[in-house]
């Protein structure tokens, strides 16, 4: 049986959502839960670096996972296997998630006893930067492969984003991926964005990250 709900949500509703969006991150604040909302196209490995961080944040601190796609049960049965507390979000065909959207999900979810949900929302670097999730921060992976002139083609998603986490490091000599020059190309988008190199396949700079979700946990809570 699985250890985990699927939840159809209802049609978005586009009209307010920025009002709606500020509503959800201060009832999210009185009750001390940080919401990341993660983004990136599909095969960054969002899911594998979600997998890696539950397990370096286990014993620490309490997660939740909304795990939103069109269809399939898949990434949420990846994940429930850590034993963190999640539910799959199905869009209907919808390409991102939005604050009303976002709310039904935790309500699904149940937010009581965690300190720290993440929304894994549909793998594009296009709608998903469009909408306010509610999410206290946005957070975004790009994979090595994907090269380093995406925030050139997607310049909304890099200037909204709190910190980039450059996936898939252990690749990056089969790759012409130049990390100055991306790190040049996102500051000209966003001077607050920080930028930190993993490998959620190795482990390599997951230590960095979780320390980063630690202390903005921290932050919110004390805040």
């Amino acid at each position: 049986m699985d250890s985990f709900k699927i939840l159809e949500i209802k049609e978005s509703v586009f009209k307010g959502n920025d009002e709606r969006a500020a509503a959800l991150r201060s009832e999210l604040k009185r009750d001390k839960v940080l919401l990341v909302n993660l983004m990136s196209s599909p095969g960054s490995g969002k899911t594998t670096t979600l997998v890696r961080t539950i397990e370096a944040l286990k014993g620490e601190l309490r997660v939740g996972i909304l795990e939103a796609d069109i269809d399939s049960e898949v990434d949420a049965r990846k994940v429930a296997g850590t034993g963190a507390r999640v539910i799959q979000l199905h869009t209907g065909g919808m390409c991102h998630l939005d604050a009303e959207m976002t709310r039904q999900g935790l309500a699904g979810l149940g937010i009581e006893g965690l300190d720290l949900v993440v929304l894994e929302n549909i793998g594009n670097l296009i709608c998903t930067a469009d909408f306010d999730t509610g999410a206290a921060k946005n957070v975004m992976i790009l994979s090595v492969p994907e090269g380093d002139d995406k925030p050139l083609k997607y310049p909304l998603m890099f200037s909204i984003v709190d910190l980039v986490l450059v996936n898939k490091m252990d690749a990056m000599s089969l790759f012409d991926f130049d990390m100055e020059a991306f790190r040049e190309r996102v500051r000209r988008l966003n001077t607050k964005a920080e930028i930190i190199p993993i490998s959620a396949k190795t482990g390599e700079g997951m230590g960095a990250w979780a320390e980063w979700l630690r202390a903005e946990v921290g932050n919110w809570k004390r805040a």
